[in-house]
């Protein structure tokens, strides 16, 4: 007899896991569209410039204010696009973190985050003609009683892909001075 309830203790929780295990996509799939899809339209992105290979031209002011121009053959987009990853607000733990104001006449959609919450995606926003994002901007901020960190996100696209983007950042540690940077890419046709 005790040997038919551990079978079927088994049995109720092996199935109780598996029900579990099938509804989940389902709710993930629901609750992942509350937001833009920064990592996806990235990804996408990616993947197309990884296939077309086109050569760009970044500059990059430091420090000193120097203006340094580079052209790049071959970018591995990915490692390209990684900051603006960071812009990324849809995920499950920040469900409701952020005011939703979309303007239908411009197709723009912006995410505000709310008062009291904690994540450095101070605001995302996004310019978009149907299904093809034109613009996306973010602000993202870190402040702690030692650091601060700012940074301005720009990307803009010419028929739904990348044509260029801009970084511009400040890092402020206590008792060091303020480093300003900005960074910019443009893709050559």
């Amino acid at each position: 007899m005790r040997s038919f309830w551990l079978v079927a203790g088994w049995g109720l929780l092996i199935t109780a896991c598996g029900s579990d295990e099938q509804a989940q996509p389902q709710q993930t799939a629901a609750h992942s569209a509350q937001y833009f899809d920064v990592k996806g339209f990235l990804d996408a992105q990616a993947q197309l410039l990884n296939r077309q290979n086109p050569a760009v031209e970044k500059k990059v002011t430091l420090r000193d204010g120097k203006l340094e121009t580079t052209r790049v053959p071959h970018v591995d987009w990915t490692k390209e696009l990684q900051i603006f990853y960071q812009a990324d607000i849809n995920k499950p733990a920040l469900r409701g973190a952020y005011a939703i104001e979309s303007t239908p006449t411009t197709g723009q959609r912006a995410y505000v985050r709310k008062p009291g919450i904690e994540n450095t995606v101070e605001n995302l926003t996004v310019t978009a003609d149907g299904d093809q994002v034109r613009v996306l901007t973010a602000r993202l901020v870190q402040n702690n009683p030692l650091f601060y960190s700012e940074k301005k996100l720009y990307l803009h696209t010419i028929n739904g892909v990348l044509s260029d983007y801009r970084v511009e950042g400040l890092q402020k540690l206590v008792m060091f001075d303020t480093l300003r940077y900005s960074a910019a890419m443009h893709i050559i046709k």
